[in-house]
């Protein structure tokens, strides 16, 4: 199938269309669910079986060996080496944190060097809350200013790192002016459009295609659904001519409401990506489709 419209095809491929595996997150837990790898070793297992399922990116945040966020340099390089060692999928290193300087987040980039790094394109109230409790169940600010971001993208360019925009609403999509205006920022650009995030710009279908309408016309992206809005926006995204991440970090359950794994909701995303007469692209299509260097 050749999807005809380029006003929302932007720079992606219409026939193959990139899956990226969020496989660890830094606020879920194994008391949410059992199956979220620690580990670099498990990181790198879960990573390998993604590819095997149609990933063709991985997307991770280190964790310690009790799950808790990390941002040492030495243990992301353990799972850049771990992951190396069994497959080829693309890595993309967060650099997204609350309590972390800049520098500790620039340094492991620099150091382990992946494919990607995942930049945060602004400031917003980032938070959960559970209708059944009538609490939230989190409430924090997540700074992103643009001296920082600044700092990110400078750091990933000096390492030979593709920056993945990470807008949680409009105004971050707008917020890559200034910096495409300084040189910072250079197209082929590759954004992440996350939706569902209390704070952000809810999940729905018709938001998705108004995020779309802002980006540049060479851009690449791919819709981020975080919860069970997830399969929704990710059919509509594939029928776009756009390009999804599942994966642990953003929803723990498949269509019928069963709780997953990292491989099962990469091979969910595969086979609807097949259903809408699209084919997963391999990492070596992905670097080709964004741009990357071989």
């Amino acid at each position: 199938m050749t999807i005809n419209d380029q006003q929302s095809i932007k720079g992606n491929d219409p026939e193959r269309a990139i899956i990226s595996a969020a496989l660890t997150g830094a606020l879920t837990t194994r008391d949410q669910c059992e199956a979220i790898p620690y580990t670099p070793e498990e990181i790198a297992e879960d990573a390998a079986a993604a590819r095997e399922a149609g990933a063709a990116i991985a997307h991770i945040h280190a964790r310690t060996e009790d799950g808790s966020p990390t941002y040492s340099t030495e243990i992301y390089q353990d799972i850049y080496d771990e992951v190396r060692d069994r497959t080829d999928i693309l890595l993309n290193f967060s650099t997204g944190a609350l309590h972390a300087s800049v520098k500790e987040r620039i340094e492991y980039i620099q150091e382990a060097q992946p494919d990607l790094a995942a930049l945060n394109m602004g400031s917003m109230n980032y938070a959960k809350y559970s209708e059944s409790r009538e609490e939230f169940v989190f409430d924090m600010v997540f700074e992103n200013s643009f001296e920082e971001i600044g700092q990110f993208v400078n750091a990933m360019a000096d390492a030979g790192v593709k920056p993945e925009l990470e807008c949680f609403d409009t105004g971050h999509i707008g917020n890559i002016k200034p910096l495409l205006k300084m040189d910072d920022l250079s197209h082929p650009l590759q954004f992440s459009l996350i939706m569902g995030v209390l704070g952000g710009i809810p999940a729905t279908v018709e938001n998705l295609v108004h995020q779309v309408k802002q980006l540049p016309d060479d851009a690449n992206w791919q819709v981020i659904g975080i919860g069970r809005e997830q399969w929704a926006l990710a059919a509509g995204a594939l029928s776009m001519g756009g390009n999804i991440r599942v994966g642990l970090e953003d929803n723990f359950y498949l269509p019928n409401g069963e709780m997953s794994t990292n491989p099962e909701l990469v091979e969910q995303a595969a086979k609807l990506t097949r259903a809408v007469g699209r084919t997963p692209a391999t990492p070596d299509e992905a670097r080709e489709i964004l741009g990357m260097k071989q």
